[in-house]
């Protein structure tokens, strides 16, 4: 009786309906577009990022990230790489042989950090092809470097120009190439670009006098969220001596940064539920001085002020579950949507993106549970609310109230 009761009160004056749902559905959308925008931005900045040249996850000889020199190299194991590629949530495993070397060109010189890879398993996790902006992507086996935009610009760099390599490999074994540019590349990050070369993964073994050693694998993961328990089977699975590492930890201040920056869209999503509340609560009065008189009646001929409160707080709970189904109706294609077609930032703020390396624009997380999280939210919102009429019942004077 009280479910009917209320039902049949919501359709009664529907314009009074619509306007306190409307509120609730606004509600719910302002809120889940917000939270949606905001973890979609740390979601790109982290696949910028890991995407960047760290890999979700990267396994080296144990002390490497502490003391990152040839001497903590390891043999290519095959063992790591089948572990790796056993596991359905790996999608590539990028092997790297890395150490620093003087670089020379004429009578310009600097210190420049010497990446050996695979071309193609390197390009399918940070896309490295893409960034080359004159000459060709390093092919396999091929003797050539790939130099950053900016260190070539301080070396008065060429394609087809000859780089000279020179410095200490593994064991303190001199290590000298002469090799020409094949490519420059462009970071977004100019301090990648002043120093970083790429050169095949076989050149920089025989440079280094380190045949079959590597520094790192980084692997690429089918799926974000998975790096925790890829690197918990990992680390169940490999020997004492290496150690398997996480973005996460290879990158605390990224982690860092985003967790202050989270806590204050906190801050701001909660001043927007304190206006969404405001909001629902000025339909509620609204409702509540629309129906006074009639609540007066109905107190008068003698309904019990239990069952009219119950029919009262069954009205704002169908209000507050419609407006949220609605709301959440309208939400997810939004949400949907602009991941796909994500706002694009223009202008100065665009080269402030590109100068941390990260793509210009704002797409939205599709994440259910952070969706339907907010119209929970909303609807707890709603059903707080609901407790004011109920008070003004209880304190209703039957005679005062059919004056109005």
């Amino acid at each position: 009786m009280v479910f009917k009761l209320a039902w049949r009160n919501l359709w009664r004056n529907r314009r009074r309906t619509f306007i306190t749902a409307g509120s609730v559905v606004l509600a719910v959308v302002l809120a889940v577009f917000m939270r949606s925008l905001q973890e979609g931005v740390y979601e790109k900045m982290i696949e910028n990022v890991v995407g960047f040249y760290t890999g979700y996850v990267q396994i080296h000889k144990k002390g490497y990230w502490e003391e990152k020199t040839l001497e903590n190299s390891f043999e290519a194991f095959p063992l790591i790489s089948k572990a790796a590629n056993q596991d359905d949530r790996v999608s590539a495993t990028v092997p790297r042989l890395e150490s620093f070397l003087l670089v020379a060109h004429e009578k310009t010189s600097q210190v420049a950090q010497i990446v050996g890879i695979s071309p193609e398993e390197e390009n399918s996790l940070t896309h490295l092809a893409a960034k080359v902006v004159e000459g060709h992507y390093l092919a396999p086996g091929q003797r050539a470097v790939m130099v950053g935009e900016g260190l070539a610009d301080k070396l008065n760099l060429q394609i087809g120009d000859s780089l000279v390599l020179f410095g200490q490999g593994y064991h303190g074994v001199m290590a000298s190439a002469l090799l020409p540019v094949c490519a420059k590349l462009k970071f977004g990050s100019q301090e990648l670009s002043n120093q970083i070369s790429y050169v095949n993964l076989d050149v920089a073994q025989n440079m280094f006098a380190a045949p079959d050693r590597l520094t790192a694998y980084a692997l690429n993961l089918s799926s974000a969220g998975s790096e925790k328990s890829v690197t918990k089977q990992l680390r169940s699975e490999l020997p004492d001596e290496y150690e398997v590492m996480d973005w996460r930890e290879m990158m605390p201040e990224l982690v860092q940064s985003i967790e202050s920056d989270r806590v204050g869209g906190y801050f701001t999503t909660g001043i927007l539920y304190l206006i969404i509340a405001f909001g629902i609560f000025g339909t509620a009065l609204m409702m509540i001085k629309e129906r006074q008189y009639e609540f007066g009646v109905l107190t008068a001929l003698g309904m019990k002020r239990g069952l009219l409160s119950q029919v009262m707080s069954m009205e704002m709970i169908l209000m507050g579950m419609l407006g949220v189904l609605v709301g959440l109706a309208i939400s997810v294609p939004l949400v949907i949507y602009f991941h796909y077609n994500p706002i694009v930032i223009t202008g100065a703020a665009a080269e402030g993106y590109a100068a941390f390396g990260i793509e210009p624009i704002i797409p939205t997380a599709i994440n259910p549970s952070l969706i339907f999280k907010q119209g929970l939210i909303v609807l707890g919102m709603t059903l707080l609310i609901s407790i004011y009429p109920v008070v003004k019942i209880f304190q209703i004077n039957p005679v005062e109230a059919m004056r109005v």
